[in-house]
């Protein structure tokens, strides 16, 4: 490869890693503007942002994962599910029990992949896929592959229309809830990763694990702790869907899996792990709801999204570990 190309490359990449995923973003506000005169209408953009709050709930969860090197947390979906399901069957003793019931189920999962990942180093994208197979048995299993639903379980005791009414809950008569949670998230998840010594033993981790091992890391508890708030995230995106849907169905979550790695990737961490920022990762959020936006203004189906989403991100993992290597970062 010629100099001039060498130098063109890292130039690209360095232009890459300072504009980021929000650089993405004003190009695709851009181009939606001149596809559609509705795109940048108030109405819409609050739309794009609405649809994607829960799925930012998720990433913010997923990151975790990803930033320590393990790739993705396939047991998502499920665990949203399950979640979701066990606080609706759980209204019968109140809305409250029914709350601690769905964080408990996820925190459940959790802890199991923690200790069969974090511990015992089984393979995470093998055992949350295993994971989530059992998890989706059971949930068939038990409620004989039947929705419940929330006003039922509730009774007489107001905690089903309580329930239905969280997701669609404004604070302060303004701010839907599920933003005000993924702004809590998105904070948190940002100091633990840039402030604590949680956050750095995981950067250790994903970055250089043989380098973490010398230092006296203890990785079992660092990535099965990334495993645990992945799987709180999912608990309390699945309560929200399930709120959402007004229904507790083995189905609810189903696609967050591959959207959350999606935008985590798309916001700048590195599947390989120790790089990236919460942040990039709403960022990301942000770029696939505009996406979304943009094709279902242009009248391309559900179907199509995928393929199209499929191809983004194929190709934002190519060019990132290309231009990685390209401006000397052979780990990446």
């Amino acid at each position: 490869m010629s100099e001039r190309t060498t130098q063109f490359t890292r130039s690209l990449g360095g232009l890459f890693h300072r504009a980021g995923i929000f650089g993405a973003v004003v190009l695709i506000l851009a181009i939606g503007a001149l596809v559609s005169p509705k795109f940048l209408t108030a109405g819409n953009l609050l739309n794009t942002v609405d649809s994607v709050m829960l799925l930012g709930i998720v990433a913010v969860g997923v990151a975790f994962v990803t930033y320590s090197g393990h790739y993705a947390d396939l047991s998502v979906p499920t665990t949203m599910a399950f979640s979701g399901v066990m606080a609706v069957e759980m209204l019968r003793f109140g809305f409250v029990p029914a709350l601690l019931a769905g964080l408990a189920t996820g925190l459940g999962i959790g802890l199991v992949n923690a200790l069969m990942v974090g511990r015992l180093r089984v393979n995470p994208i093998i055992w949350t896929l295993a994971m989530s197979y059992l998890t989706m048995g059971v949930m068939r299993w038990l409620w004989s592959n039947q929705q419940i639903y929330p006003d039922v379980k509730g009774g007489d005791t107001g905690a089903g229309r309580l329930f239905t009414e969280l997701y669609r809950h404004e604070v302060l008569s303004r701010i839907p809830l599920p933003m005000v949670i993924l702004a809590l998230f998105a904070v948190a998840g940002h100091y633990v990763l840039t402030r604590t010594a949680f956050g750095q033993q995981l950067k250790l981790v994903g970055s250089n694990p043989s380098m973490a091992a010398m230092t006296g890391v203890r990785m079992p508890r660092t990535v099965g702790l990334a495993f645990v708030l992945s799987a709180l995230a999912a608990s309390v995106g699945g309560i929200l869907i399930t709120s959402l849907s007004k229904v507790g169905a083995y189905y609810n979550g189903e696609g967050y899996d591959f959207d959350a790695v999606t935008a985590v990737v798309l916001g700048g961490v590195m599947l390989t792990g120790g790089r990236g920022s919460m942040l990039g990762v709403l960022g990301g959020v942000l770029m696939l709801g505009l996406m979304s936006n943009i094709l279902t203004l242009l009248g391309v189906d559900t179907f199509a999204q995928r393929i199209v989403k499929g191809a983004v991100f194929l190709a934002v993992v190519g060019v990132s570990s290309l231009l990685a290597r390209r401006m000397g970062r052979d780990d990446a």
